[in-house]
């Protein structure tokens, strides 16, 4: 299937002559992912306590949590299977939708800090950024991946 448009098409997944879509992939095992790493380290109570949110395991919890227990920050409990492929995979699977989860809450900061009157030079400092300019970029361009329909013109 030819296509003008960068937006990722769907695969015909009966051809053997198309590859998948590493995005519908990723997307159809994200779930599964969440799943996985919540039955295998977060079952019970005390394991939940490893995280910051103990009944709430979201992407950027189950990543941390991997990456826990893979470090040995976190201590796997007895009888707990260790860490293995393709829990790290589960964890990797999850990347993007935290990234995501980070970028928009990034760009609702950003947006409530303009709509309280903050300049760009005072977001530039909070962000650690050199100059104004690079935090009203950031902004568009996190505006730009998260899509928001909502957005503001913060640009002034």
């Amino acid at each position: 299937m030819t296509t003008s448009s960068n937006t990722p098409q769907p695969t015909d997944t009966t051809d053997p002559f198309t590859p998948p879509s590493a995005d519908e992939a990723r997307a159809r095992r994200a779930p599964e992912s969440l799943f996985r790493i919540a039955e295998r380290h977060a079952a019970t109570d005390g394991q939940r306590r490893r995280q910051t949110h103990p009944h709430v395991l979201g992407p950027h919890e189950a990543i941390r949590l991997v990456s826990f227990l893979l470090s040995g920050a976190a201590l796997l409990d007895d009888g707990e299977e260790e860490v293995d492929r393709a829990d790290i995979t589960a964890a990797l699977t999850l990347i993007p939708l935290a990234r995501g989860e980070m970028d928009e809450l990034e760009v609702g900061l950003l947006e409530m800090a303009r709509g309280r009157g903050m300049t760009w030079p005072e977001i530039a400092f909070g962000l650690g950024l050199q100059t104004p300019q690079a935090a009203r970029q950031r902004y568009e361009r996190l505006a730009g991946r998260t899509e928001r329909t909502d957005s503001q013109d913060l640009s002034g």
